[in-house]
């Protein structure tokens, strides 16, 4: 009977909290069905709505999904292989040293991933990158851009090679997923060159040149961190000397470098690093030293006071290679984190307690991340009637940006 249909918000909403896997069977046992699920507004309120968080785990070539649970227990999971946009392309031929796969970055239950070369001597070396959702098994190939340098093999200097990282996240403000590419030439006789910068815009389909960005990356092979619209890296002005480490962001709506303010860390002149990532939505930094590692959780993005530190661990009490140490993420209680070490192990850390317990069952890995369950597909369609107001709320954003009191570097 009519009268034992919910209404369509309800329906909606009810819809919204179930996993991928089930609406994506429901939509193929009706035509209302099909249409709620698959419109733009749906796919928005399931993402915001979404319970489902998974780890995405790279074991070489080959990525697994491993679903965790209200009571984050590993244990009883099992790592479900994916069959990745890659998976045909990659043969034993192809599985050698001087090929690569690498999880660029997570937004929205889309993944970045990139298969090519680990560095470059040629414009046109293969280095295909797709946006894929796992959980739809959709994806969509990043259109080819040869890199600007010359033919390294034929120039006077062949232990020249060029390197590159991404950067992938989503601009609110148009609706548009970016992916950022920075590359350079190295060489061991002139330490590095000046960046080449480029964004690829989903939208459009198509690559656009950024300004040169006045910094250079310490850490060459890793990815942007996405929070609050910006990818961030760990750089400094220059190379060597007494330069010290920065978070430089780049902002996807403005498109332009920043310098994200830093903690007021009182070091005791010990030598320490510095790594960038993101802790339940919020930038996160890990402070490295000698005998210690600090967390840190910028609580409002872009205040310097916001920063606070979540805790410390000292090497001392840990069997821990605490240099290797980079947070993932919060327990669904909020009560523990999730952290990996030496890039291949995972374990968590309990904030009350500061006890740690490694996760067990899981094989060394190469690359790990979060990833929200979600029906976003690669190509996200744009509202129209929107353009016009996000054109003129442009201007808008940047003057408000600017108002917090970034340190500009254009």
């Amino acid at each position: 009977m009519a009268s034992d249909v919910p209404p369509p918000e309800l329906l909606e909403e009810i819809l919204s909290r179930l996993p991928v896997k089930s609406l994506l069977q429901f939509r193929s046992t009706s035509k209302s069905l099909k249409s709620i699920i698959d419109s733009h507004h749906f796919i928005n309120l399931h993402l915001k709505n979404s319970l489902s968080r998974s780890l995405i785990i790279q074991h070489k070539f080959d990525l697994y999904q491993l679903q965790i649970d209200d009571h984050d227990d590993f244990s009883k999971s099992m790592m479900i292989p994916l069959n990745h946009p890659f998976t045909t392309k990659i043969t034993p031929v192809t599985r050698n040293r001087t090929r690569t796969m690498a999880l660029i970055g997570s937004c929205n239950g889309l993944l970045a991933i990139s298969h090519g070369q680990l560095a470059f001597n040629h414009p046109n070396n293969p280095n295909e990158i797709t946006i894929w959702n796992p959980s739809t098994r959709k994806h969509r190939m990043i259109p080819f851009l040869p890199l600007p340098i010359p033919d390294i093999m034929e120039s006077d200097n062949i232990n020249r090679c060029c390197l590159c990282v991404h950067g992938f996240g989503f601009d609110p403000l148009t609706g548009d997923y970016k992916l950022l590419r920075i590359s350079w030439l190295a060489s061991p006789h002139n330490s590095f060159y000046d960046s080449h910068v480029r964004l690829f815009s989903s939208i459009t389909n198509s690559w656009k040149i950024i300004p040169s960005m006045p910094y250079s990356l310490i850490y060459a092979q890793f990815m942007g961190v996405f929070v609050e619209n910006s990818l961030h890296w760990i750089m400094t002005k220059k190379l060597g000397g007494l330069h010290p480490s920065l978070i430089v962001a780049f902002n996807l709506t403005l498109e332009i470098f920043n310098v994200v303010p830093l903690p007021d860390v009182h070091n005791s002149n010990e030598s320490f690093e510095i790594d960038v990532d993101v802790l339940g939505g919020c930038l996160c930094m890990t402070y490295y030293e000698t005998t210690k590692v600090d967390v840190w959780v910028m609580k409002e993005y872009g205040s310097r006071d916001s920063w606070c530190k979540l805790f410390t661990m000292v090497k001392s009490c840990y069997d821990l290679p605490l240099k290797s140490l980079r947070p993932l993420g919060y327990s669904s209680d909020g009560k523990k984190v999730l952290l990996r070490v030496d890039a291949e192990k995972l374990f968590w850390y309990d904030l009350k307690s500061a006890q740690v317990s490694y996760v067990e069952g899981i094989p060394d890995f190469h690359g790990v991340m979060f990833c929200v369950g979600s029906l976003v597909p690669p190509s996200f369609p744009v509202d129209n009637s929107k353009k016009k107001e996000n054109r003129t709320s442009k201007s808008m954003r940047r003057d408000d940006f600017l108002s917090r009191g970034f340190k500009l570097r254009l």
